[in-house]
């Protein structure tokens, strides 16, 4: 019968842990499973990663190449096709483009390339413009307004 006195977990549940270097007689002494001498019997023997053996580490006999600029700008990238999505005479921001999908956050920097035949006469603010799509955009009726950043 099942009392809080005597409840038990079930069979298996519940494994002893390996006690090493307890004597001869628990059959894991002496060397407590780390075989005879070498590197890895000895206590500190944990090495750090990419550590070779005292050889020349891959990433130091590799050459290192170019660099990241540190200040370099991110251009999120909309084609004039994708404007087809606006009714005529919307006024396209970042921040719409932002809500709609078109780019990942309305603070990015955004260009308009000019892939793709626009069919709506939409007034667009963004950071760049291509000359393609700057003129693809006049020709359908709309205005493009370059914005700081």
């Amino acid at each position: 019968m099942n009392e809080l006195s005597n409840l038990r977990p079930p069979e298996g549940a519940h494994k002893t842990r390996n006690r090493v270097g307890r004597g001869p007689g628990s059959g894991n002494g002496k060397t407590a499973g780390r075989g005879q001498k070498g590197q890895k019997a000895r206590a500190a023997s944990k090495k750090k990663p990419g550590f070779e053996g005292g050889q020349m580490p891959i990433y130091r006999r590799l050459p290192a190449r170019g660099f990241t600029p540190l200040f370099k700008k991110a251009w999120s990238i909309v084609n004039v096709i994708d404007l087809n999505e606006f009714e005529a005479g919307t006024e396209v921001t970042p921040e719409l483009l932002a809500s709609e999908g078109f780019i990942r956050k309305a603070t990015d920097n955004v260009k308009i390339l000019g892939d793709g035949d626009l069919e709506v006469a939409v007034n667009v603010r963004a950071h760049k413009f291509s000359k393609q799509a700057e003129a693809k955009i006049k020709a359908r009726g709309g205005s493009v307004e370059v914005i700081g950043g």
